[in-house]
């Protein structure tokens, strides 16, 4: 007799689902796990066996043999605790065969019988709910991953022996029923208002928001350029629920929702300098999203930019250019999504007061050339949007001027990614900065005075071709934001002077 139940291990975003069967083999003295099991699934047996006893169940597993279905994937994990424990209470008679059947069953058992919240629950749910799954029993700690789906049967259960009794037809477990059924933005509670002075970084970081655009900020410390990363995911348009919904399959794999259910507002991941390329990138033996995959439909912010190593920087060439990251392992490759906005920002030297009337700077041209060069010309060249951040006198901060609220900045951004969202409905792209390389000619027509404006700039400075594209998409944006359907000069002389502020000119300015 072979009790079978369903139960899943999650890779990455791909979900795997796995039989889990059970089989009672007489005289036997140790209880065996099949089917490439890890350390965490083979020491199962001293979990399901302890919570069993609290459930005042006595079951001698040592004679049990479980297989864990297809033999070719490994198993990892705790979550096949629930699973082993149901399969092998209807070995034995227990709970009947049949109320296993199109029963899917994850949860970590603790030795008391408390059922533990694991990783992955929502892309587990959503993966299966597709292939036709209709009854999940999940832990309670992860019910609320479970608020979108209504057409399915979802039990969030905390203890083994309810159910046992569910299963045995003693005492029946209400469906979970959603707390929260609504999807709105959730308003942040930093503002742009916050912000004095800077008006011409507030006027970038709205082109930024508006086109999607990456964005350095060079300044000495102090200048406010922290202050103001952090306030651009206010003036974000608000996620759709398909951007919420990806999000948030990306932090339940990562273990990072703790408790929450669908997160409504963008990331802003803020890693420090001395985060690894694993950490930045993702991977490991069971590869988890890293913070650009984390910062998925938001913000990655790397403050003091110079000082990450240079291979962590390097990394994001690939997800830059395609909005995704690729980890390969020996035996299978998983991509996680990794479409964000960069903002970064440095100092314009090692000792950040090149330039400042406030301190003077002690840098020797070499220094900084080498500090400047630490940042290599690819990476730079995926950038749209350059600033130089002032440091503000005391006059400035106590100046009282009306600043614009989030609200309104967002409005305008708003209704210039509405005009792309329109431009681009039938493409697989929605953002100017995201237009692949073969669609700029198309969808970025400017004036033939504008573009030839363009040509005869790039031509002076010597910008790479990647670079000419990229302020055609900048200046598409700053039209957008104007509701102009071509490209004018004005826009060409803006989005110029967001590039004539690159690091490497800066350094020109001072010293050539």
């Amino acid at each position: 007799m072979v009790a079978r139940i369903l139960s899943a291990c999650v890779m990455g975003l791909e979900v795997y689902p796995v039989l889990v069967e059970a089989t009672v083999r007489r005289h036997k003295e140790n209880m065996t796990i099949v089917g490439l099991p890890d350390t965490a699934v083979r020491e199962s047996r001293e979990r399901v066996f302890s919570a069993l006893i609290s459930s005042h169940v006595s079951i001698p597993l040592e004679q049990l043999v479980i297989n864990l279905s297809p033999a070719d994937i490994r198993k990892e994990g705790a979550l096949f605790d629930l699973p082993i424990a149901l399969v092998a209470l209807a070995s034995f008679g227990f709970i009947p065969e049949h109320s296993l059947e199109c029963v899917v069953a994850v949860g970590e058992l603790g030795l008391d019988g408390s059922i533990r919240g694991i990783k992955g629950t929502l892309v587990l749910i959503d993966e299966l709910r597709q292939k036709g799954y209709s009854t999940f029993f999940i832990p309670y700690a992860n019910r609320h991953e479970a608020d979108i789906f209504h057409d399915i049967n979802i039990y969030a259960v905390q203890h083994l022996s309810q159910v046992f009794y569910h299963l045995r037809g003693d005492q029946s477990l209400d469906r979970y029923t959603p707390e929260r059924t609504d999807f709105h933005f959730d308003e942040y509670e930093r503002d742009m208002v916050d912000v004095r002075g800077h008006m011409f970084a507030k006027r970038a970081l709205e082109v930024a928001a508006a086109g999607g655009h990456n964005v350095l900020m060079i300044g000495a410390p102090g200048s406010g350029k922290t202050l103001l990363a952090s306030r651009l995911p206010t003036i974000l348009p608000p996620m759709s629920k398909e951007e919420a919904i990806e999000t948030t399959r990306i932090y339940s794999v990562a273990g990072r929702l703790n408790g929450r259910g669908l997160i409504q507002t963008r990331p802003f991941r803020s890693p420090h300098h001395t985060i690894s390329s694993v950490g930045l990138a993702g991977g490991g033996s069971t590869p988890r999203p890293g913070e650009i995959s984390l910062a998925h439909n938001g913000v990655l912010f790397l403050d003091e930019f110079p000082e990450f190593p240079r291979s962590v920087i390097e990394v994001l060439r690939q997800p830059m250019e395609e909005g995704k990251i690729s980890i390969v392992r020996s035996s299978f490759t998983t991509t996680f999504p990794a479409r964000f906005m960069l903002v970064a920002s440095m100092n314009p030297c090692p000792c950040g007061y090149l330039g400042s009337v406030v301190r003077p700077c002690r840098c020797t041209p070499g220094q900084i050339r080498r500090y400047m060069n630490r940042i290599s010309g690819p990476i730079l060249d995926r950038i749209d949007i350059f600033l130089e951040i002032p440091a503000l006198t005391p006059a400035e901060l106590a100046e009282q001027t009306e600043t614009e609220l989030s609200s309104v900045i967002r409005q305008r951004v708003c209704e210039a990614r509405q005009r792309q969202m329109h431009r681009y409905q039938n493409e697989s792209f929605h953002n100017n900065a995201n237009i692949p390389l073969r669609f700029v000619e198309k969808y970025c027509e400017a004036e033939p005075s504008a573009l030839h404006y363009l040509m005869h700039m790039c031509s002076e400075y010597g910008w790479s071709p990647r670079v000419f594209h990229r302020m055609l998409r900048v200046s598409r944006t700053l039209a957008d934001l104007e509701s102009s359907e071509r490209i004018r000069e004005r826009h060409i002389q803006e989005a110029l002077l967001y590039r004539q502020q690159e690091p490497s000119r800066t350094f020109m300015k001072r010293f050539m």
